[in-house]
């Protein structure tokens, strides 16, 4: 079946940031943390007016487990508070969202509102909004690598590690200053656009989205091949 999506870009977001923020004015991570949440939403409006048409945000590596228990639980009731308090905006304003990531560890009462939350969003059509929360790229990869067939391709086993027909990822945006990919989306990253902006995710703005979807449109994207073949293509 035809994916909505696939002929507009696909945005992947390391939203990075969020306790640094918070510490240099001298507030607590976890306000560095609502303060994040509270960005989500002008941009992802940012970006389903800009045309995009997937954008996933990483929210919470399967590597965050290891943090403190009291922020690992602060980061569990922002999600679902999240859930609780956009997904009648998002299902209004055509915005489908899916959680890629284990749903096994997450605690009493998570999974159900991640499933209500998709089948409430199911029919949206103007961007899919994919949350990466206990997620790990290695380990997807490896899920992927247990459920495909001796005979596979590449394009078949891509749909497996996605699972929902995202596909590559054209550009990723990482804000905070790091530079590295995090275990988020290796496979799919394989020919994405890079950009680090030192901006913290709290202070990321639809001006700075704006900004990188320009930066992606002067990008000259050869797939491997010779930038002569990619301007005939």
């Amino acid at each position: 079946m035809q994916n909505a999506f696939e002929s507009k870009p696909h945005i992947g977001t390391i939203m990075d940031g969020n306790g640094r923020w918070a510490e240099a004015r001298g507030l607590r991570r976890s306000s560095g943390h609502e303060a994040g949440v509270r960005a989500i939403r002008p941009i992802v409006e940012a970006a389903a007016d800009a045309g995009v048409g997937t954008m996933t945000l990483y929210a919470f590596s399967s590597d965050n487990w290891k943090r403190p228990q009291k922020e690992v639980d602060f980061l569990m009731r922002l999600l679902r508070r999240y859930l609780d308090e956009e997904i009648e905006t998002l299902s209004r304003k055509g915005i489908r969202v899916s959680l890629i990531g284990r749903r096994d560890r997450l605690p009493d009462g998570t999974a159900s509102r991640i499933s209500k939350a998709e089948a409430k969003t199911v029919t949206g059509a103007r961007l899919h909004l994919r949350i990466a929360f206990d997620y790990s790229a290695r380990e997807a990869i490896v899920s992927a690598a247990r459920r495909a067939s001796p005979a596979i391709d590449r394009e078949a086993f891509s749909a497996t590690i996605s699972g929902d027909g995202a596909g590559d990822v054209d550009l990723l945006i990482r804000t905070g200053g790091e530079q590295r990919l995090s275990d988020f989306l290796l496979w799919e990253c394989a020919y994405a656009e890079l950009l680090f902006v030192p901006t913290m995710w709290p202070d990321f703005e639809p001006s700075h989205l704006s900004a990188a979807l320009a930066e992606l449109t002067k990008r000259q994207r050869r797939f491997g091949g010779l930038a002569s073949d990619a301007a005939a293509a």
